[in-house]
Parts: C-alpha cells; structure tokens; sequence
C-alpha cells in the first residue's frame, strides 16, 4: 500500500500581495549588498588616493627617478705632524655586481679586453667572483685613466652587472712601512652586513677597515653616504641628472707617530725580520712602531690574487704577523738593568762584588758566563755595561725571584696596555706563585738564575721593552699614547729613587760611551750620548747550534733597547730582530734609527748606502719579488679558499705563547754580544763607531771591543 505524503501536506495558498512582499524583500536584501560593496569600493579608492598617496607616488615616481647612493670618503689617518698615512684618492673605477651579470663569461672577456687585464688579474678577478656573495660588488680595476674608462662606460647597456663610477680610493702614501699599523681595508662581508644592515655596506666601491686602525675606528672613518637622483628610461638609461646629496666624509684620526721616523724604522730594518718602537719617555707617545717584513695595504685593499697570497704565505719571515703586538721573545741581557734596580731597591750595595772566571757552580751544576775567559772582580756597573753573566747569577740567588718580578712588572712587563689594537701578547714575567700554579712545581734555584739573565720562562713582547726602557729612562709610570691629544695625562714618578736611576743610566751610558759591551752603537755626535743595554737570546740548545750561523730558524734573536741623550732622555727605543745571531744584528739598526731622529740627512745618507745592498726599499722588494713569482708561477699558483686564508692569516698573528717546557738545567747564554766589533751583516758603522775606547778604570782585557 503506497502513502501520498503529498496530500497529509497542506499546500501553501499564494496570492498576488504575497508575491509581491516576497519580492520586496528580495530587493532589500540584494540592494543592501550591492550598497555596502560600494561603500568598501568607495573607501579602498578614497583610502589609496588619499591615505596612500605619497607611497605610490614615490613609487611611481621610482619608475622615472633611480636613486643611488654615494659612498661616502673615510676619513683620513694622520701623523702627528698632519702628515697623511692613510688617505683617499680620486680614481675611476669598474665594478661587476655577480648576481646581475647575465653572461659572466662574455661580460669578463669583454672587460679583460677594455681594460687590457693580464691573465693573472683576470684569474684573479675569477677568484674574486667565486668568493663573493652575489649581491657584493667586485672591484675589476681602479686608477683608471679616462680613456680605458669611458670605453667601459659606453658599452654599459650591453654589459649587464656592470658598475662604472667615479669616487675615491684608499691610498696608503708608505705602503708596507705602515701595514700593521694602519692596517686595510677591503669589500664587507656577509657576516659584517649581517650586523650593520647599512645598505652602503654593500654600495659599489665602499669598503670597510678589515685590520688594526682601519678596523679599531672604522664607525669614526666611515662617514655617512651621499645621493643621486637620476631620470631614466623604461630600460634604465640615464636621460639626465635631477639633483645630488653630497657626502659627509668620515672623522680624521690624528696619530702621534711620526711619519719620518715610521718610514725610517721600517726601511732600517731591511731584509731582516723583526721589529721596532720608538717612543717619547717624557710624553710616552709612540713615535713609531713598525713590524717587518710587512704587506703593503695598497694591494691587500684590492683583493689580494693568489700568486700575491702565495708570495707572503711562502715567506719564512711571517710579513703577516705584527711581531710589536704578537711577537714574544726571551729578551736575554736587556732585562739586566730591572734587575740591577730590584737589587738596589731590595739594598744590595752596587760596590759589592763577584769574582767571574767565565761560570758559576749553582748546586751540581754550572751556570757559565757568556765571556768563557770570565770579567774578573764584577760590580753592578760592571756587570750591566759588560753583561756579566756571574755578577747576576751570584746576587739573584740572594735576593730571590720575588723583587726581580715585582719590579720587572713596574716597568711595563707582563701587561697589555690600553692602546686601540684588535689584540697584545703579554708574555710572561715569572715567579714562584706562577710555575706553581701553571706547571704544579715549585721554583728552583736555577729557575731564578736563568730568569736572572732573561732566559727560562720569561717573555716579552717589543713594546714592553720600549715601555721598560721609557719608564728606566724617565723614572716615571710611562703609559704609551697612539691617539694625539687624547685623554693625556702627566704620568706619576715609579717611586724609585733618583740616585739608583742616575747609577743605571750612567752603567747604561757606559754600554755604547764606556767600556762596555756595544761600543759601534754610540752614536756620531759629539754631544749626544745613547745610553743602552744588548741582549741575545737563545732559540735553540748548543747541541743544536751556536745561535750564530747554520739554519736561519737556529739563530738567536738580538735584542737592544736604549734612550737619547742619555744625562737628558728624551727618546726611547726597543729593537727586536729575530734569528739575527744576536744583539749585534740589533743595536746598529736603533743606533741608525737615533741617528737619523737628531739628524735626518746623516741617518738617510747610512740608509741609502745600505738599501743598495738589499735590493731597494721595502716596497721595491715587493715589486721585484712579485714579479719573480710571477715569471715562476703565472697562472699556476694554487687557488686559496676564503677558509683558508683566514686560518693563515690567524695563525701567522696568533697570540698563542711559545711552548715553555720545564727548565730543569743551566741554560748556557751564547755570547753576547756576538764580536761586539764586528757590525752586524750590512750594518753601516758611524764615524764614531771606528774611533778609538778611551779604557775606563773596570776594563777586562778580555772584553770584546
């Protein structure tokens, strides 16, 4: 049986007026929407025509306008006499920006041949490319002439990526005499855009400081960037120029070196590897302060190629390594007038002597002297103007360690000091208390008498030695100064007493003026006297060597620190020369150095003659020996990773302290130093230096003249 569920249903009665209402409705309701989209249309227009105005029309008018900015000019590095050691200068420049090149390899051919690049510079360039991040402009040349630049400049619509401009370029005036000093500067990197997010950073042609003052100061030298509003087409070609914001060039960084003196040292030291510091004893400005061999920034700015990477990576003298800050060395008989003042201080009578017959037996061992034939009966001026040995290995057993570190630490030892530098070894001034604490041992005997003489566990860096020898010279708490005018403050006397200074300045004095143990390091002036202290210290065991000849690595290092005029002191200086054979590799360079800060043209004359004999000035030997890489290698000097030339360069200036094993026996000194009358190897003996010793009343026959 079927249900009709229809008929159970009602149907509904519709009439005419129902109909009607329904449709009414119906219009309400669609006329309401259609009311309200007009509404949100008529407020999205009102909204982007008034609220949005501006935003779409700088938009729109991007489309017209290009705006670039300028990078701005880094400030400028001074010396002290308003001298530039790191300037700008105006160049024009071809840069490629990688991610915009749409063929590389026709783009660079093309540039190759414009600009008549050498296949080195162009694998170069290649390498450069690889290394960089896409959106990181690469700098292809600069110091361009204006031909080679507007053939570039011309062809710009067919080479996509590529970047003319005009600007400026760091420019270091004394090249590789200022390299570890000022440092380089060189294209930002990801990770340093990463921490500014300053869109100059990566702005065609602007670098930032990657080392030393460069890197220290580089928010004072950077400036603020300029603009340019430019009209162009649809496919970017300028039409004309609208209007430009100039740039605000970055704060001038005034140094207290000296320019002269700078340039001097670094040349002085010649083909050696080592370093030197000048600096005021009254003021304790740093004068000069130059570690060589060194790199010349200038190319470093560039992008430094592999053959050139090679070149210095080859080099066993370590150019990439600032040895004033980095460098630690045992600094052998120069530590002999400190430790002939902690010996007054502690009251021991300077009269009081020591017979030396060339050793001291200390326990069951023999410590000798480096004069093998002994200096006789030996006082305290004796012993500091002749270096004996036996004098200090004698009286240090009396005394102790205790006052020698004590006082070794007042003048400047053991300590970093607050100079704008990325980083200072402090070495080591050791005592009973430190090899406790670093080796668990307790402190022997020949500890102290190794200490005694500047061997065993001592370190120290060159600036230390010249602040020592600052402080010595001027009794005072000499701080060393970078900045010029900056902060300054009369330093405070060290609290010695003037009659023992005036003892050790005159034992000083006798080194270079007397009987003492460097008569060729007097200076050529009548008037003018250096007073000064020798040292040489050991690299390696005698059983390996005499530290005099055989493998450059086996030699001893030479020492020397001084002050001039030595009864009025005005100007201190360390010189460290490394593997040199011994303090008389070292004495003839501050001797030179002291020569030409009284008298320029005499000390030029001495560094002209022997600059013939090294092959030129250090930017010379650059040149020459690039090019001898060159001929060797051309285009066959293996590619270096980014990895890898960031681990060298760490591990070159790395401030890791030499290995100091436990010093358990005598550490013979070699002689020192080395024929006193003999200069060292391409030293230029003063007038003075030929001129007669009148012998003084202490003279030992057996003492080297």
């Amino acid at each position: 049986m079927k249900i009709n569920f229809r008929r159970l249903i009602q149907p509904r009665h519709v009439s005419a007026g129902t109909l009607r209402n329904s449709f009414d409705r119906r219009s309400l309701v669609v006329g309401g929407i259609q009311g309200g989209i007009g509404v949100l249309l008529a407020s999205r227009m009102a909204y982007l025509a008034i609220g949005q105005n501006e935003k779409y029309k700088l938009e729109a008018e991007s489309n017209r306008v290009n705006l670039s900015l300028i990078p701005p000019r880094r400030g400028w590095i001074l010396d002290r006499n308003g001298t530039p050691l790191a300037s700008n200068r105006a160049d024009f420049r071809v840069d490629v920006v990688p991610e915009r090149m749409e063929d590389r390899a026709h783009t660079l051919s093309v540039l190759g041949q414009l600009l008549s690049l050498t296949p080195i510079a162009m694998q170069d360039l290649e390498d450069k490319i690889e290394k960089s991040r896409g959106f990181a402009p690469v700098e292809v040349a600069s110091g361009l002439d204006f031909e080679r630049f507007a053939s570039v400049s011309v062809r710009l619509p067919d080479l996509p990526g590529v970047v003319t401009q005009r600007g400026y370029s760091r420019f270091y005036p004394l090249g590789p005499d200022v390299g570890h000093l000022i440092g380089y500067v060189g294209p930002a990197s990801a990770e340093e855009y990463e921490k500014d997010h300053d869109p100059v950073l990566i702005t065609p042609g602007y670098k930032v400081g990657k080392d030393a003052l460069e890197k220290f100061y580089e928010k004072d030298l950077r400036g603020k960037p300029g603009a340019r509003r430019v009209e162009v087409t649809a496919s970017g070609r300028i039409v004309r120029d609208l209007d430009t914001r100039e740039d605000v060039p970055g704060k001038t960084i005034k140094l207290t070196i000296d320019a002269g003196i700078q340039e001097y040292a670094s040349r002085r030291i010649g083909v050696e590897s080592g370093a030197a510091v000048v600096m005021d004893c009254q003021t304790g400005d740093i004068l000069a302060m130059c570690s060589m061999p060194s790199f010349d920034p200038n190319s470093f700015s560039d992008g430094i190629g592999r053959l050139e990477w090679k070149m210095l990576s080859d080099d066993d003298h370590v150019p990439l390594r600032n040895k004033v800050l980095r460098g630690l060395y045992p600094p052998g008989s120069t530590v002999k007038p400190m430790v002939a003042l902690s010996f007054l201080e502690a009251g021991l009578d300077p009269n009081e002597s020591v017979f030396c017959s060339g050793g001291l037996r200390v326990g069951n061992r023999v410590f000798h002297c480096w004069q093998h034939h002994g200096h006789g009966q030996v006082n305290m001026a004796k012993g500091v103007y002749q270096s004996c040995d036996v004098y200090f290995y004698h009286f240090a057993q009396r005394m102790g360690m205790d006052p020698i570190a004590a006082m070794a630490s007042r003048l400047g030892l053991g300590h970093d000091f607050p100079l704008p530098v990325s980083g200072q070894s402090y070495g080591t001034v050791p005592n009973p208390a430190w090899k406790l604490k670093k080796y668990g041992k307790e402190w022997q005997t020949f500890d102290t008498v190794n200490a005694t003489i500047g061997q065993g566990y001592f370190l120290v860096n060159p600036l230390q030695q010249a602040i020592q020898v600052s402080r010595i010279a001027s009794g005072k708490i000499i701080m060393p100064r970078l900045i010029h005018g900056h902060d300054y403050e009369p330093p405070k006397p060290l609290g010695i007493p003037e009659e023992h200074l005036a003892y050790i300045h005159q034992a000083m004095s006798d080194v270079a003026n007397g009987p003492g143990s460097a008569p060729h390091a007097r200076l050529p002036f009548p008037d003018i006297k250096l007073a000064g202290k020798t040292g040489t210290a050991q690299v390696v065991g005698l059983n390996v060597g005499n530290g005099k000849g055989g493998q450059w690595k086996h030699r001893d290092h030479g020492h020397f620190i001084c002050f001039a005029p030595a009864d009025n002191p005005r100007y201190a200086c360390s010189v460290v020369i490394e593997h040199g054979g011994g303090s008389g590799a070292a004495y003839p360079v501050a001797r030179d150095i002291m020569t030409y800060i009284f008298d320029k043209q005499k000390g030029m004359d001495i560094l002209t003659e022997l600059e013939k004999g090294w092959g030129g000035t250090p930017k010379e030997r650059l040149d020459a020996r690039y090019r001898k890489y060159a001929a060797e290698y051309g285009v066959g000097a293996p590619a270096v990773s980014p990895e890898q030339e960031s681990e060298a360069a760490d591990q070159a200036d790395s401030a890791v302290e030499p290995q100091q094993p436990i010093v358990r026996d005598a550490q013979s000194p070699a002689p020192e130093p080395a024929a006193a009358g003999n200069p060292a190897p391409g030293a230029s003996p003063s007038p003075a230096a030929t001129a007669p010793v009148a012998p003084g009343p202490a003279q030992n026959p057996g003492t080297p003249q």
